[in-house]
């Protein structure tokens, strides 16, 4: 019994038609349906993946987390009742509205509303991007990862760890804490920012080639403001990418050559050296903090850090990882 992947995202936004164009015309999803007051993308063969619907509340409205078996959600509905966790299934019409046969619902300590489901619908047409692109990276990657706010990393990390058994792939502690957690091979789905805020950080979309993200960055830029950390390079699953300010205020980040992990075999670990061999400059910082990060990438540069060769090719480090003494 386990969760599987990121399978889809709801958020809470007043502004419609910010979010078709960004969604569509800059991440290069499929709009396929503005029915009432809502919106859905799709990114793959899936029916749908995002949801921005037009109400009240956090900008983050639901996480949706697949597993693999019908047997699964009383498993894991067992496991949350005898954590306290209050629990209850979801309804038939619920079910119709994300697109799956049958799912549970709950919220995480925080607050945040956590869908586990099972068996999502896949669509009849092919996948047409809001823009021209070669596709997403999701399939059991699932759609990408998510990223929290929390003010308390220790009061939430018993529960996605023990209780929903995402495991740990590295942590860092300075100079706030954060730690990602995997689901499936992709090196993290999820993780956890001890900023002392609450609310959705950004979530991340992994494009088939690397001038899909190119193209994004220049259509980016055109936008006033819209770029909140410059192309950049991340130390821990050398995902290549961009971040770009949504119309809700939180970040999509918009990524390249993420790290593939077994995690079989993969040994979570804490980390030194800062979040960026280069580049992902934060616009959007004080300049006191702002200068803090640089001077973590410059010191990375100064060390010669750089990531292995072999994970310029996903697919082949992948590979090279499931081999001993590598």
């Amino acid at each position: 019994m386990a969760i599987s992947a990121l399978g889809y995202l709801g958020i809470r936004s007043d502004r419609l038609d910010d979010w078709s164009d960004f969604a569509g015309s800059l991440l290069g999803m499929q709009q396929i349906d503005r029915a009432g007051q809502s919106l859905v993308f799709r990114m793959d063969d899936r029916k749908q993946r995002l949801v921005v619907s037009n109400e009240p509340g956090d900008t983050l409205a639901f996480m949706g987390w697949e597993v693999d078996t019908q047997d699964d959600l009383q498993t894991y509905a067992a496991r949350l009742d005898e954590a306290d966790i209050v629990v209850a299934p979801g309804s038939r019409e619920l079910a119709d509205r994300r697109f799956v046969s049958e799912l549970i619902v709950f919220e995480d300590p925080a607050g945040n509303r956590i869908e586990l489901f099972w068996q999502p619908m896949i669509a009849s047409d092919p996948f047409k991007p809001g823009r021209p692109i070669q596709g997403f990276k999701t399939g059991p990657f699932g759609m990408g990862h998510a990223v929290l706010h929390v003010t308390d990393v220790e009061t939430l990390m018993p529960f996605y760890k023990y209780v929903l058994g995402f495991q740990v792939s590295d942590y860092g502690l300075t100079p706030y804490p954060l730690y990602f957690f995997h689901v499936n091979g992709r090196h993290h789905s999820f993780a956890l920012i001890g900023s002392g805020q609450a609310g959705f950080h950004h979530f991340m979309v992994e494009y088939q080639n690397l001038d899909d993200v190119g193209q994004g960055y220049d259509l980016a830029q055109l936008q006033d403001d819209r770029i909140a950390y410059t192309l950049g390079r991340h130390t821990n699953d050398f995902m290549t990418s961009f971040y770009a300010h949504t119309p809700s205020g939180f970040f999509v980040e918009n990524g390249w050559g993420g790290r593939v992990i077994d995690p079989q075999t993969w040994e979570p670990h804490e980390t030194f050296d800062g979040p960026s061999f280069w580049g992902h400059e934060r616009l959007y910082l004080p300049d006191e903090q702002r200068l803090r990060m640089r001077d973590m990438r410059l010191d990375a540069a100064r060390r010669g850090l750089r990531a292995p060769p072999a994970a310029d090719c996903p697919w082949l480090f992948g590979e090279l990882a499931r081999q001993p003494n590598r």
